[in-house]
């Protein structure tokens, strides 16, 4: 099995990949800007760390803007953090344009709402799941994982929510549709619970 990690310059791309090859060393992980790499990958995963403007410009920039347009229609893909913001519609730093593959946006934590909370949120947080899904396997709703934001994902279609977390407000920090979950915290510094939602990817037949 080939999984491409997407290297377009802001990601945390290699321990993204270390994470992936303890979970799955039989297979072969790539980190990659190459269109043709990423496009003949089994399994592609977009992570992103910064700035959602910077990143958005990087990835058209690297050449993959195309490439993962194309397999996240088409292939089992993950996207972590930025690479999970940068599916929805608009994000609200930068008041920046996204892939709109999934319909919504990208607001930033409402300080009118967060006294008391320091923004970024940064730390382990409770994730609970909203509904099942694959991925979820073998991780108890309320499993703790790392985040690291000051923005989060809006879906209109509040189906889209495969989990949430709370944090001043509740927020979607999870989303599911057909070929495509993204997260909005990082499974690569989760220890247990992310390098099982990790395996659970590769094992994923959507």
């Amino acid at each position: 099995m080939k999984i491409a990690v997407v290297d377009y310059g802001m990601g945390n791309v290699h321990s993204v990949s270390k994470a992936l090859q303890r979970v799955a060393p039989q297979s072969h992980v790539l980190v990659t800007a190459d269109p043709e790499a990423i496009r003949t990958a089994d399994r592609v995963v977009v992570p992103g760390q910064g700035a959602l403007p910077d990143c958005m410009r990087q990835l058209g920039a690297s050449g993959a803007r195309e490439a993962v347009l194309e397999t996240v229609r088409t292939k089992p893909f993950l996207g972590i953090c930025i690479g999970m913001q940068m599916l929805f519609e608009r994000g609200e730093e930068g008041d920046v344009a996204g892939l709109g593959v999934l319909a919504g946006n990208v607001p930033r934590f409402p300080a009118a709402r967060m006294q008391g909370f320091k923004v970024p949120h940064m730390g382990w947080n409770e994730v609970v799941q909203q509904r099942q899904h694959g991925l979820w396997r073998g991780i108890p709703s309320g499993a703790r994982f790392y985040f690291v934001h000051s923005y989060f994902p809006a879906p209109h279609d509040p189906s889209l929510t495969a989990a949430s977390c709370t944090y001043g407000v509740v927020f979607t920090c999870a989303v599911a549709r057909d070929n495509i979950f993204a997260v909005q915290f990082h499974p690569e510094k989760s220890q247990s619970a992310g390098l099982q939602l990790l395996s659970n990817f590769i094992d994923w037949r959507p």
